[in-house]
């Protein structure tokens, strides 16, 4: 009976402790340490941080991605058959017109070209023989010395040794151009690419791959592609006679490789894609763009002047369109519908629905609502992360974080 005893005690002091009234409860002062009260907490204002819309121009830039694209591209091949005997050139090397890059053995083209000499001179002493018989024979004829036939069968003889002489000359050229192809220049101005054929190799204008690739660099163009909607207010400002700015940005969209200007227009629509090619020339005296590179491109059309503008994280997006928590000049919260216009570095003119001035949020929407009261925070200060942070206790039931 004792330990019966002692076992209902001691369950009775476990309920007891367990079943016991909250101190959080009880009394006036029962919340001491404890979370605030609802309404308490829909009265305390709400961290943000604001910025105000200000008149400025904003550029208008059309987007796509691009191709660079070299204007001339020259597989150089020797024109004649022999063994390479000079490689003149470095991979890589900047060339110019003319610049010599190899050097096929010219001794054959040499011989051929004094042989070709050696025939003309031949011919040539037996036209000035064939002329001086036919004076002759003319002196002759008018003394009635001779018949008519054979001062007319030597004239015929001068004229065939002239038509000789002609073709020999012919032969004496085409010897000279075998032996100026005999050395190999380049053809355009342009960036060297890796060498095809080394020194000591037999080449010939049948060889396929050629010596070197020679690429355009400077200047070089980039293809583009612009939707058939975007391509009114382009044609409007080409006709205006305004050149048109193109910046060439990275693939990662960040940072502006080369700034040139839009050079001309496809003839045509893609009718699979409806949209026209366009392309821009660069100087690319730096060489930062490379043939067959990837590029994203923006293509300055106008630029809108003093339009009022407001950062883009202060527009939000409802079930009416885009609106804005405007901060009225008591701190309070207005929820005002704007419609807007273009965008460009982080800014977004707003064509109707604010004014220079008017004080917008950027960061802390989330827990926003018409009328609400806001406390602006600036320098580093940071934006809790849910409300409870905020008043320093617990957060209620039903309470989301932040998501900004």
């Amino acid at each position: 009976m004792v330990g019966l005893g002692l076992l209902l005690l001691v369950v009775a002091a476990i309920a007891w402790l367990v079943l016991r009234p909250s101190a959080k409860q009880g009394g006036p002062g029962g919340r001491a340490g404890g979370r605030p009260p609802m309404a308490a907490m829909a009265n305390l204002p709400v961290p943000v941080r604001i910025a105000t819309a200000a008149q400025q121009d904003i550029d208008i830039f059309l987007r796509s991605l691009g191709t660079v694209t070299a204007y001339n591209t020259v597989t150089v091949r020797s024109r004649v058959s022999g063994e390479l005997v000079d490689v003149a050139f470095q991979e890589g090397q900047q060339v110019k017109a003319g610049d010599l890059l190899a050097q096929v053995d010219p001794r054959a083209f040499q011989v051929a070209l004094d042989q070709a000499r050696g025939t003309q001179m031949q011919n040539l002493a037996q036209l000035e023989n064939a002329r001086r018989d036919l004076q002759r024979y003319q002196a002759l004829f008018k003394q009635d010395s001779i018949a008519r036939q054979q001062v007319d069968t030597q004239a015929a003889l001068v004229r065939q040794y002239e038509g000789t002489v002609k073709s020999d000359q012919a032969n004496v050229d085409n010897a000279k151009l075998q032996l100026d192809y005999a050395r190999i220049t380049a053809p355009i101005s342009g960036r060297l690419g890796l060498r095809q054929v080394d020194r000591g190799n037999l080449v010939s204008s049948a060889d396929t791959n050629g010596l070197v690739v020679i690429t355009q660099t400077q200047p070089i163009s980039v293809v583009f592609t612009l939707p058939e909607t975007q391509l009114p207010e382009v044609r409007a400002e080409l006709a205006a006679g305004k050149t048109l700015t193109v910046d060439a940005y990275d693939r990662a969209d960040t940072r502006r490789i080369a700034t040139g200007t839009l050079e001309t227009l496809d003839n045509q629509i893609d009718v699979t894609t409806g949209t026209l090619k366009l392309k821009a020339r660069f100087d690319n005296a730096d060489d930062a763009l490379f043939p067959n590179q990837f590029v994203n491109v923006r293509l300055h059309v106008l630029t809108r002047k003093d339009v009022t503008a407001i950062p883009t994280a202060a527009v939000q997006q409802g079930s009416a369109g885009a609106f804005v928590f405007l901060v009225q000049d008591d701190n309070t919260i207005a929820v005002r519908q704007v419609k807007l216009g273009a965008i460009n570095s982080g800014m977004v003119a707003v064509n109707e629905g604010l004014k220079p001035g008017d004080r917008v949020v950027t960061e802390g929407t989330d827990r926003l609502r018409a009328g609400a009261k806001v406390e602006i925070l600036g320098g580093a200060e940071v934006i809790p992360a849910t409300r409870d942070k905020t008043l320093g206790a617990g957060a209620p039931a039903g309470t989301t974080p932040a998501s900004k």
